[in-house]
């Protein structure tokens, strides 16, 4: 698998910063527009359920369940930045992901965040 296929985050053109941390340096907030989530569920492919099962008789890594978990986040991501632009933001502060089972039929990934407005310094 390429980088691509198994990284995330943001371009490096994004008009949101996205950042784990509370503050910026060489920033300062302004506003804070408050909580923002992006949410999506997904649900197994059964040929990719079936592949992991066999794997882990074996050992080694899921390529395919994590080539769509990377996908999943992603997607969880963009609906944050989505939100936060559309409510007038441009970060989002102390980013983070909670993932949770579905009721046995798929994978919950939430992105959330503080929406805020900062301006350089």
């Amino acid at each position: 698998m390429s980088i691509e296929e198994f990284g995330g985050g943001q371009g490096p053109q994004s008009d949101v910063l996205v950042v784990t941390t509370n503050d910026i340096p060489g920033y300062r907030v302004e506003r804070v527009i408050g909580e923002v989530f992006g949410l999506t569920v997904r649900s197994r492919h059964l040929g990719s359920q079936i592949g992991a099962g066999l794997k882990s008789m074996i050992g080694g890594e899921l390529k395919g369940l994590t080539k769509t978990l990377v996908q999943t986040r992603n997607q969880a991501m963009e609906r944050l930045i989505e939100q936060a632009r559309a409510r007038g933001a441009n970060a989002v502060l102390a980013f983070r992901f909670d993932v949770t089972e579905a009721a046995d039929v798929g994978t919950e990934v939430c992105a959330y965040g503080t929406a805020v407005v900062v301006v350089q310094e």
